[in-house]
């Protein structure tokens, strides 16, 4: 692995097998990858890009994950969204752009990737925002989410704009403070939208300095209050970065987690 976390950002991926839309935005679109190889059929994972929200990151960034979990005999779409920075992007557009994508995914998906797609709803692997996002659309549509991998999630979006994560970025994605807008914090916050009855597991490494491990520990303490069953993981040697890199240390714990599903 190299010696700079962030290398895995700009490291080639293969290119996808095929893209699909699922609206009518540029943004609105997902990569599939079939699954290598000749063994089960297995639930469609949906990767959910991070990048905390913002427009100058985009799915490409997950490609190294989105190929090394379809080489092991996943199939995945990596699902793109409309982001702050950009025309549409922000509040509501990026939330209602990952539901929809979500739902609409298995059947997109299908015809590409036929039977390797174990039927029934998709699990999620998103990756810090796009862990956010996860954790929204499992709770904002809990039939069409079939498990979520949250790798360290923003997960409380009212420490994340305290702690002003990234310059300002959840204010950016919901247009202000909890005290400008409670209503969005309401409806957009996983530590606001616990829902016990998607399988769901965190894994956050404790050197992370992007997205504290402490938004985790609030959230799984919330889940459990409220009598749901999620789990954290937390990785005593890992970073941010790390959880979606296949060379690093971190990702047989990644791995693992995913097939416990």
């Amino acid at each position: 692995m190299s010696a700079d976390p962030r290398a895995v950002l700009s490291r080639p991926a293969p290119p996808p097998d095929a893209t699909v839309a699922y609206g009518g935005h540029p943004d609105q679109i997902a990569d599939l990858r079939c699954p290598a190889g000749d063994g089960p059929a297995r639930p469609l994972v949906v990767v959910v890009h991070g990048g905390f929200w913002r427009a100058e990151y985009d799915r490409t960034h997950t490609g190294p994950l989105a190929a090394a979990l379809a080489a092991l005999g996943h199939p995945v779409a990596q699902l793109e969204y409309r982001r702050t920075g950009q025309p549409g992007g922000g509040w509501p557009n990026t939330l209602t752009d990952v539901l929809a994508g979500v739902a609409a995914l298995p059947g997109l998906a299908g015809p590409v990737l036929g039977d390797r797609i174990l039927s029934g709803p998709p699990l999620l692997v998103g990756h810090s925002a796009g862990g956010h996002l996860a954790l929204y659309a499992a709770a904002s549509a809990p039939p069409t989410v079939g498990g979520v991998l949250a790798l360290a999630p923003v997960a409380d979006l009212v420490e994340a704009y305290r702690l002003d994560l990234d310059s300002g970025a959840v204010a950016a994605l919901l247009g202000g403070g909890p005290e400008e807008h409670p209503e969005r914090y309401a409806a957009a916050d996983p530590r606001a939208l616990v829902n016990g009855a998607t399988p769901t597991v965190i894994v956050h490494g404790l050197l992370d300095r992007q997205v504290p491990v402490a938004l985790s520990r609030s959230y799984v303490a919330a889940a459990r209050a409220a009598g749901s069953p999620t789990r954290l993981i937390e990785l005593a040697e890992c970073e941010h970065f790390g959880l979606i890199d296949p060379e690093s240390a971190a990702w047989p714990t990644v791995v693992d987690t995913l097939r416990s599903f």
